[in-house]
């Protein structure tokens, strides 16, 4: 048996006599609606709100522990990433929260100086002191240079975090048999005047995806001539939740490309043959 516990093709078929049991055991009932939503998580979602402004004068208490309003971190410059999570959840807010500082060291944009950060817990029972505490954690692992105010942490009272929730369609519930929130994986990317320009769902995000979301949103007021360039030959697919290249975008600017340069050369070309030919009239 000790020679067969060595054997590489025993331990494959082991392998799979496991998978097999598991799966015959996790398979769904026969007849089962694929569409079958848990009771848990019956209106957990999001509806999206593209084009839509959030309510500037809601009020909540950020990480310092100063009331502040949210038209504080729209300045008409800097766009702004929003999170709604809460910072005692056991798994999947830590895992966003985390997605979004590795995402955000990617970039090689400093939040608070090019963008901004913006996290509220949809606990209305949290403290600034726990708010504080999170935002440590996370902040702390992103080796970009982040000000005072690049990520900011807050927590506030259940009415103004259901109305802000409603104005970005984030669909959440509080689960009573777990004590827990059920709510979706998603990050909101707003304009430098607050309005809603892109839904990036998940945990982990592509760095292209956050930084065209972001030129985006400035209206190219951040991002080099690059980042410009790409977004006008990318569109975002929601199907995909990614910007997917655009054919017809790419081959135009192909075009124009080579047009310029064709021009360009012909016109170096015509000047110097009118400048030789004014020389040998002389």
């Amino acid at each position: 048996m000790g020679q067969n516990s060595r054997n590489p093709v025993y331990s494959i078929l082991s392998y799979m006599a496991i998978l097999s049991l598991y799966l015959l055991f996790t398979a769904p009932v026969s007849g089962q609606n694929a569409d079958y939503t848990p009771k848990q998580l019956e209106g957990v979602g999001v509806e999206e709100h593209l084009g839509d402004t959030i309510p500037m004068d809601l009020a909540f208490t950020d990480h310092f522990g100063n009331t502040v309003t949210l038209d504080k971190y729209f300045d008409g410059e800097k766009p702004v990433v929003l999170t709604l999570s809460y910072y005692t959840c056991p798994m999947l807010c830590p895992m966003i929260l985390n997605g979004l500082a590795t995402t955000a060291d990617s970039l090689n944009w400093s939040p608070g100086n090019d963008y901004r950060i913006v996290s509220v817990s949809i606990n209305p029972r949290e403290t600034p002191d726990l708010a504080k505490a999170t935002r440590e954690k996370f902040a702390g692992q992103m080796p970009v240079p982040l000000t005072s105010t690049g990520w900011m942490f807050h927590v506030g009272k259940e009415e103004n975090i259901r109305k802000l929730a409603d104005a970005v369609g984030f669909q959440y519930k509080y689960v009573e048999a777990n004590q827990q929130y059920a709510h979706p994986a998603v990050y909101f990317i707003l304009s430098p005047a607050g309005k809603i320009t892109r839904y990036l769902y998940g945990i982990n995000q592509k760095k292209k995806d956050v930084r065209l979301a972001l030129v985006e949103a400035s209206e190219g007021k951040i991002g080099n001539v690059m980042d410009k360039v790409l977004l006008y030959c990318c569109q975002f697919d929601p199907e995909a939740g990614t910007y997917t290249t655009e054919a017809n975008r790419v081959m135009n600017l192909a075009a124009a490309t080579t047009a310029l340069l064709m021009g360009s050369v012909l016109g170096v070309f015509w000047w110097r043959e009118r400048r030789k030919h004014n020389q040998s009239g002389k």
